[in-house]
């Protein structure tokens, strides 16, 4: 059940949910069991050879200080480019296939689930199918070697209902929680109808300015042509991922904070510089991207489209 997480924004805002689940597991590649793991492979694999293969990778190990190579006992491999494959296959079995059993068989309402690599959010129309679920997946976690983190897991009221109930036992405003480096929290759009909101993890965007700023500084003495190529890299890439519908305002500061550093590190280059904020902003204005929306609203991904004299219709 490795979901898109745009399915995740499509079902919050059209099925029934009103709680949100946001599932940490405790450090995941550190205490995946290997044994579970090579039975799990050898479920889909019938070679031997790629069997053993997979296990000595599993197994690999960590150096000692004597240069003693010490076999590992759990966990994967931090780095290795087979470990997020791996992870999927034990968090299929895991918890995606008894999940969805669970769903079908003891969910009282709608449950969506959404899950990417070892992070997972699920939306529940009742409080007590959460509960309940959350209880049955502590035993069937501890079972394989994992483990939820309990401070970090939070069940809370979600949903196009949460801000009326919120107002109705005035318990303030819904939450929110962050997935996939986004903070989700409850809005509205302009005709009243409730709209999932997405924005930018503030911690997570203050990172990638302090690592912009970095990178400034090493390029300081180098062709400005570079450094430009390199900045509208960075902005393009930040763009790719981040300008989701909503987030237009995030971005932008993320574009004004780069463009502040870039300025001031031209400045620091040489003590009889001339370039000013006006010069300097009018120059780049059309050497940057423009920041813009490049993801379509998830509505668009899931609506279904047909063709006005379609057969079908």
């Amino acid at each position: 059940m490795y979901v898109k997480p745009r399915q995740g924004h499509y079902g919050i805002c059209k099925k029934k949910v009103n709680w949100v689940l946001d599932l940490d597991i405790r450090p995941f590649f550190d205490t995946v069991e290997h044994d579970w793991l090579i039975r799990m492979v050898q479920h889909r694999v019938r070679d031997k050879r790629l069997v053993k293969l997979l296990s000595r990778w599993i197994k690999v190990g960590v150096v000692d200080d004597d240069v003693k190579r010490q076999p590992a006992q759990r966990g994967l491999p931090q780095g290795a480019v087979i470990s997020p494959l791996l992870s999927n296959i034990y968090l299929h079995y895991v918890f995606d296939l008894w999940t969805h059993q669970w769903r079908n068989r003891k969910a009282k309402g709608e449950v969506i689930i959404v899950r990417y690599a070892d992070d997972a959010v699920l939306g529940f129309q009742y409080e007590r199918d959460a509960k309940d679920y959350l209880a049955l997946l502590n035993r069937r976690f501890s079972t394989f070697g994992l483990a939820i983190h309990p401070e970090k897991t939070q069940l809370l009221r979600f949903g196009r209902y949460a801000a009326q109930h919120g107002a109705q036992h005035k318990t303030g405003k819904p939450l929110t929680f962050d997935f996939l480096g986004f903070t989700h929290y409850c809005t509205t759009k302009r005709n009243g109808e409730f709209k999932l909101g997405r924005e930018t993890i503030r911690k997570r965007r203050v990172q990638h300015i302090k690592a912009v700023q970095d990178g400034l500084r090493k390029r300081m003495h180098d062709p400005v042509a570079l450094t430009l190529k390199w900045v509208r890299a960075v902005l393009i890439g930040h763009m790719n991922y981040y300008s989701v519908p909503g987030n237009r305002e995030s971005v932008s500061v993320f574009r004004h904070e780069v463009e502040k550093r870039w300025f001031k590190m031209l400045r620091r280059r040489s003590q009889r510089h001339t370039i000013t904020w006006e010069t300097f902003g009018s120059r780049v204005e059309h050497l940057l991207p423009k920041v813009r929306i490049v993801h379509p609203y998830p509505e668009c991904d899931f609506a279904p489209n047909t063709r006005s004299r379609s057969r079908m219709r």
